[in-house]
Formats: structure tokens, sequence, C-alpha cells
């Protein structure tokens, strides 16, 4: 009895394996129709490594993914997605390297189509299509009141660009003149945070020992008199994706500085704490930029020249693409965002609830920016600028704060932070003024030249008061002609504007790099630029209250379309008369017949 209860354990064991067996070859077939990862290696040896399990991504969807059970990764920390390889061990990443481009070709070995999704994206091209304006739009084609333009200075701005360019400072090579090694793959997926591009030089890294130019160490990203070459061997091996800090590199440094630009963005957000920002704080959600921002074959989502601001009924959610734009704040948290768990929180939910049709939720949910501690440039004026020190440098004063109000090179700036934005109505169409237009055609009613007018209005249906930043300068144009000059800032050559302090010798070779006419007369002229605040939303029991723009002196106030108490244009003098009258009538009237029933009662009571 034992030896046949043995057996047929032992038969069960033997068909429990071969099920189990059979089971491994089904999902093994199954993977390499499903997934490309499972396509490139054995099927049986990938499910028996990394015990995969096979799940929908989204129930409405058809496609699938494969989920690792166990995931090697060298990404410290929580920010952004884990990389399933280990990058120390691939033989062709040892180097050593001697130029930037041999590490994109050990990277292309393996990524074949990497370099080829890159150049198709705006981060390569600097230039993008804006089909509500139908115009061409990008850092090329449109004006800024920061550095203007980056024509006839790319060896400059392309410390930001994601490519490598000639080192030669006076020799720029376009875009789309360079071939495939020469995206740059270590400056969005470096995870030591040592790289660093070198301005003046075309983008490329530190290659040899480089001094530092005075008064630019933060765009070196040193405070040292030099910089030391990178070690790129060790950088290729340590690689994931994309960080709040590698995307900030860039992006909270636009302008020339940390923070200048944006005003809810600076490095701050690389390890904010909650009151700073609800999405990215460190010790909560910990958001990566691509939660929001989709990316898919190095397409990220989202544009700052193309905002869509009504969704109707076509609401996305986080992570999936729509109309090339990131994710917004109703994508997760729908139109009615606002909840109550009793009559009097559900009321006020409701009211609050009303306010989405016409207000964006960033209008109440970022009460101010730059609140990280660290200011954002409001203010700017070429005009002030070439003022030298005693011994021959540009002069440099700084205030109490220790932020930089004067540079000789630059002109004086104004600084500030916890930043009430200014509002707008807006339906996400953004007029750009394109290199080679003329001042005329952009100004508003104070003359001032609207660098990106925005449309909107309270009766259009299609907009929401939405919080701005307003960078404001005052910046050289022609005064023949009315263009608003391109000039050459940065160099080492005797054009450049740091090197000669001389506007007319600057703004002939910028107008001469763009391709466009100079009278040889120039002047200045007031500038704003609007930047959208989308960032730092403050946690919210922080959000604004009624009575901040409900108010005769409100956050509102200057915006029609909503009611202010004790606002002039909100009310009609002679319709309030009369309907006070109206109102002191029927009150007399039910006084008086009030009266006259209480003398009938009393009347009543006699007899």
């Amino acid at each position: 009895m034992w030896a046949m209860d043995f057996h047929r354990q032992t038969a069960d064991s033997r068909i429990a394996r071969a099920a189990r067996s059979a089971q491994a070859v089904l999902l093994a077939a199954g993977l390499l129709a499903l997934s490309p990862l499972a396509r490139a290696q054995d099927a049986a040896t990938f499910v028996a490594q990394n015990g995969v399990k096979v799940q929908p991504a989204d129930a409405a969807q058809d496609s699938w993914h494969v989920v690792p059970s166990v995931v090697p990764t060298v990404q410290k920390g929580n920010v952004g997605k884990e990389m399933p390889q280990d990058h120390s061990q691939f033989p062709q990443l040892k180097g050593p390297f001697t130029s930037p481009e041999q590490v994109t070709k050990a990277c292309l070995s393996c990524h074949t189509d990497a370099a080829k999704q890159v150049m198709s994206t705006i981060h390569w091209t600097w230039k993008a299509y804006d089909p509500k304006t139908k115009t061409l739009v990008g850092k090329n084609h449109v004006y800024n009141n920061f550095c203007v333009s980056p024509i006839s200075n790319e060896q400059f701005c392309t410390v930001c660009h994601v490519g490598y360019g000639s080192t030669d400072p006076n020799k720029f090579v376009p875009f789309d003149h360079r071939s495939q090694d020469h995206v740059d793959c270590l400056v969005c997926h470096d995870q030591t945070k040592t790289y660093h591009k070198i301005p003046f030089i075309g983008g490329n890294p530190a290659m040899e020992k480089i001094a530092v130019r005075p008064g630019c160490g933060e765009v070196y990203g040193t405070d040292k008199p030099f910089v030391e070459p990178e070690n790129l061997a060790n950088i290729a091996q340590h690689v994931g994706s994309p960080t709040r800090y590698t995307c900030g590199q860039c992006h909270f440094y636009g302008g020339g500085g940390d923070g200048v630009k944006h005003g809810d963005m600076d490095s701050s957000l690389v390890n904010p704490a909650r009151a700073e920002d609800v999405h990215m704080a460190t010790n909560g959600l910990n958001f990566s930029c691509q939660e929001c921002h989709k990316t898919e074959n190095h397409n990220v989502s989202g544009s700052r020249y193309v905002t869509d601001m009504m969704f109707g009924d076509k609401q996305f959610m986080r992570g999936n693409p729509h109309n090339t734009q990131a994710a917004s704040c109703v994508s997760c948290h729908g139109q009615t965002p606002h909840k109550g768990n009793d009559l009097n929180s559900q009321i006020q939910a409701a009211t609050l609830n009303m306010h989405t049709r016409d207000i964006a939720c960033e209008t109440c949910h970022i009460p101010e920016f730059a609140r990280g501690g660290l200011p954002t440039k409001m203010e700017w004026n070429y005009a002030t600028a070439g003022k030298l020190a005693p011994n021959g440098s540009p002069l440099v004063i700084n205030d109490s704060h220790g932020w930089n109000t004067y540079w000789g090179v630059k002109g004086s700036f104004k600084w500030a932070e916890n930043v009430v934005p200014q509002y707008r109505w807006f339906n996400g169409v953004e007029r750009w003024m394109n290199v080679g237009d003329k001042v005329q055609d952009f100004k508003d009613t104070n003359g001032v030249v609207q660098l990106n007018a925005i449309e909107g209005s309270p009766t259009d249906g299609k907009s929401k008061i939405f919080p701005f930043k307003i960078m404001r300068n005052n910046q050289p144009y022609d005064t023949q002609t009315g263009i608003l000059t391109v000039f050459h800032s940065f160099g080492f050559d005797k054009d450049s504007y740091t090197m000669s302090y001389d506007w007319q010798t600057s703004i002939e070779a910028g107008m001469k790099a763009a391709h466009l006419p100079y009278s040889g007369h120039y002047g200045f002229v007031k500038t704003d630029m609007y930047w959208p605040i989308e960032h730092m939303v403050a946690p919210k029991t922080q959000a604004l209250s009624c009575m901040q723009c409900h108010a005769s002196d409100g956050r509102l106030q200057n915006i029609d379309g909503v009611y202010m108490p004790h606002r002039p244009k909100d009310h009609n003098t002679w319709l309030e008369r009369i309907g006070l009258t109206v109102a002191a009538l029927a009150l007399a009237g039910v006084l008086l017949h009030g009266l006259i029933r209480f003398g009938l009662w009393l009347r009543r009571r006699g007899h």
C-alpha cells in the first residue's frame, strides 16, 4: 500500500511538473507575440529568470504589458521608471571614451532607433507647428525677452540642446546637418548628477580642463574657476529614465540661471516639500516629470507653445497621449473634483465645482509661484547694460538678498519670490511674435510690445481664468524698420556684446545671422511675455479662499466677467436705486399690511 501511494505521488508529481512545463512553454509562446522584450531573448529563459506575469495595460485597450516580478535597477530613489538593465555590466560602455559621440555610438548599438526618434522631436529641432494660429513656433522662430533669440548665440544656447555640435566657439553646425551619433543620450539619462554640458562649445561636455568665464559659474555647473573633464564611461554605465534633476538641468535654468524664466520651475523641485508641490513632494507622491508628460519613442508630450484649455468630453488619463499634450488637472481629478462628506460640505463642494467651468484649477491651487526659497526674474532692462567696474570688468551689483540686480553684460534686473500671479481669461491661443516681425503690430494700448499676446474672453465659451507670470524687459529694436532686433549676445569674438559692449556691433552681427535688414539705428522698447503657471501646486488647505478673489481689492479685481462687491463697473447706480426703491416699497407694504391686521385684531378683542 505504501509503495502504491509512493508511486501514485511520484506520478502526480511528474504530471504536475509536466503541467507546469506546458504552462511555461505556453506562456513563453504568448510572450513572444506580446512583448518586444521577450522577442529579444529565449522566452523560456526569460520566464525562468524573471517570473513574469502578463496583465492588460488598460481595459479599454488591446495592448498588453510584460511586468517582471523582480527588476534589477541602478537608479536610486523612486523618481522616474526603473531601468531593467544594469548598464555597468555592458562591455561596450566600459570605455575609455575620448569623445561624447563615442558614447552615443555605444548606446545606438542596442537602442538602434533612439537617435532617429530624438531627432524628430522639438528637443532636437527647436521648432513646432501651432495648429491654432497656423504658424511655426519654437526657439529659433519666436522672440523672448530674456536672451531674445538663440540666433547668432547657438554655441552658448546649445548648452540646453540634446545634441553635440562643434567645439569651436565660432562655428555652429545646424541641427539638420548632424549625424545620429551627435545626439546626446547622457543629458537626459545620467543618474550620477555629475554630467554637465559646457557653454560656448556647442553643447559638448568638458573633455579637458576648461576655465569658467567670470559670472557664468551657474551655467557651467560649478562654483570653481574651472571644470574638470567628464568621466564619460562612469556616467554611461549609470543611466536610467529621466528624473526631475535631469529634466531640470535645462528647464529649471532657462533664461540664464536657476528659476530665472518660468517662475514655477526651479531647482527646489528636485526635492520639494509637500507645501511647495503636492505632486512632486519627495515624501509624498514623488511624481517624475513623465507622470504627466507622457513620453513615447522619446517624444515628450506637452509644449510651451500649445496649450489645451477646454477639454469638454475629451478628458484623458495621466500617462495617455492627448493631442500631444501633457496630462491636465482634470485628467486625474475630473471636471467636478470637489467632494463633501455631509450636507454642509457637499453644498460647499457643489459651489466650488461651479467654478471649474470658468476658472482653471491652477488659479486657486497655485496661490503664489517661486515658493521654494528661490526667486524668479520679473524684470530685465537691456538699456542699462554696458557699465564697467574700475578694473574694466563688467560691473556687478547684488542686493541685500544676494540677488544680482545689475550685471554689465546684461543690464539691470528685478527679482521676486512668493509672487502672486497675474490673471487673464485664456482660451489656449497665443499670438507669438516671430523673428522679423515689427513692434508696431504687437503693441497693446499702453504701447508695450506683447511677445506672445494671449487670447480669451468671459463670453467666448472657450476660456478660463488662468494664472501667469508676466516677464517685462526693455530691449533693442530697429527704429527705422520697426523690427525687434536679434543681437549677438554671447561669444568670444569681437562682435559679441559680452566682448565689445557695443550695441551697434552686436545688433549688426545678430541681424546678419538672422538674414534680416538693419538700418543702423536702434532704440529700446518695452516688452511683455506671458508664462503660464502650472507647477508648484499647493496642498488644498492653502487654496485661495472666496474673499481672496471676491473682494473690492481681491485678486480678480481687474478681471471682467466675475462679480466683485463695491467694484464700480459691477454696479449700475440708477438700476440699483430703482431696485432699492422697489424693495423699500415692498417692505413698507408688508409693514402696513401687518399694522392693519394688528389693528383689526385689537378691534376684535375689544368686542
